[in-house]
């Protein structure tokens, strides 16, 4: 089965990347490819160039030294990404002791700091709590400070306020904001909800099974949509000023990865589909200066 179609990105130092979608799109499997974390069954082509080394089918010695150190990534569900029988403390000094060579006192020093930095007050007491002590707003915070504890230069955030409240989701991307501006470090945020990446990001790739159908700055994607995902997607986004209006809901569902529909793979959803939608898969153009868009009525 295959799940993802020739993704073709760029990050460039300092950028905050939006990658959105529906569930099943692909959005998470791409960098969990990307780094090798899909398990020895997975089959990956292509190439993965940090700063000109490709990372794809490298050593597992050489991606460790990547995975944390250079590269980290925050993982969606806190609850289960987190080892509910080792100690807060245990589990971020790990991660110290790995990426940066701490120990003792050093180690211990640091870990309290980084709880600080990501709002968790009394860091001492609470290096000594088990994750099923803590909230889930807390565990992602601690989730949080485990990605920045290698002092990467490129951050991966999977839904990283996914189950948080208002306010907590706002503090912790405000959070994420704040150590961008202060380290010059890179972010993807992966998401479905396109208020959050409009808030956070430069640019956006919008991804539709597998394939990356748009690729803009955040300003173009909310002002001058260009594929009918994308303006589907603005279309299901409710409006905090102006009249009330109803939302208006994007048919159908995600195909199954096995289940592709020929051509395009939004065509059977699409209400602009015309014959030659069901021919071929559409190649990404570029409509403007850094706007790439997979469709052939744009």
């Amino acid at each position: 089965m295959r799940a993802l179609h020739g993704i073709d990105l760029e990050v460039r130092r300092g950028e905050a990347l939006g990658l959105v979608g529906e569930s099943g799109c692909g959005k998470s499997v791409t960098w969990l490819a990307a780094l090798g974390l899909l398990g020895g069954r997975a089959r990956i082509g292509g190439e993965v160039l940090l700063e000109g080394r490709n990372l794809a089918g490298a050593p597992v010695a050489e991606l460790e030294r990547v995975r944390g150190r250079r590269i980290a990534m925050i993982f969606q569900d806190p609850s289960s990404s987190l080892n509910p029988v080792h100690r807060i403390g245990r589990q971020l000094g790990e991660a110290l002791r790995l990426h940066r060579g701490l120990e003792g006192t050093a180690l211990e020093a640091e870990a309290q700091r980084l709880l600080d930095r990501v709002g968790i007050a009394d860091g001492k007491r609470r290096l000594g709590d088990y994750p099923h002590e803590l909230s889930g707003g807390m565990n992602q915070r601690v989730m949080i400070a485990m990605a920045l504890a290698g002092q990467p230069d490129l951050l991966i955030a999977d839904e990283p306020t996914t189950a948080l409240d208002a306010t907590i989701q706002a503090q912790i991307l405000e959070l994420l904001a704040e150590i961008r501006r202060e380290t010059r470090m890179a972010m993807v945020l992966i998401s479905h909800d396109l208020g959050v990446v409009a808030e956070n990001t430069d640019r956006v790739c919008v991804m539709y099974a597998g394939r990356i159908v748009e690729d803009a700055p955040i300003d173009t994607v909310f002002e001058a949509p260009a594929h009918p995902y994308t303006r589907g997607l603005l279309a299901a986004l409710p409006e905090l000023e102006g009249p009330r209006r109803m939302l208006v809901p994007i048919a159908g569902v995600v195909p199954e990865p096995a289940n592709l529909p020929p051509g395009c793979s939004f065509a059977p959803r699409c209400d602009r589909r015309i014959e030659a939608c069901g021919h071929a898969p559409p190649p990404a153009t570029e409509l403007a200066p850094q706007h790439r868009v997979a469709c052939i009525r744009a």
